[in-house]
């Protein structure tokens, strides 16, 4: 009965030290020797460029957080009123006739 729910688990385990061996050496035999320096400067390029990528969004996110504080703690700017401008006419009498 135990062996029936532990089969899963044991299914989904990390490998042990004969399959890392066993996969070293398949990885070995399809790259071989040459190949293998170019493979891991591969991988090492794409995980350097991913992490870029990564702080290169986070950091654009944190600025528009920054910037959005600084626009909601910033008073709105209040209007500066007109200068009076009062129209001043000057009437003319015109005599009656």
């Amino acid at each position: 009965m135990l062996s029936i729910i532990l089969k899963p688990v044991l299914l989904l385990s990390m490998p042990g030290e004969s399959e890392w061996l066993l996969i070293l050496l398949v990885i070995l035999l399809f790259f071989g020797g040459k190949k293998i320096p170019d493979l891991m400067r591969g991988i090492g390029k794409g995980v350097r460029e991913f992490n870029d990528a990564k702080q290169h969004v986070k950091d654009e996110i944190e600025a528009g957080m920054k910037e959005k504080d600084v626009v909601a703690t910033t008073p709105a700017a209040t209007p500066t009123p007109a200068p009076d401008s009062t129209v001043v006419t000057t009437a003319t009498t015109q005599p009656n006739q």
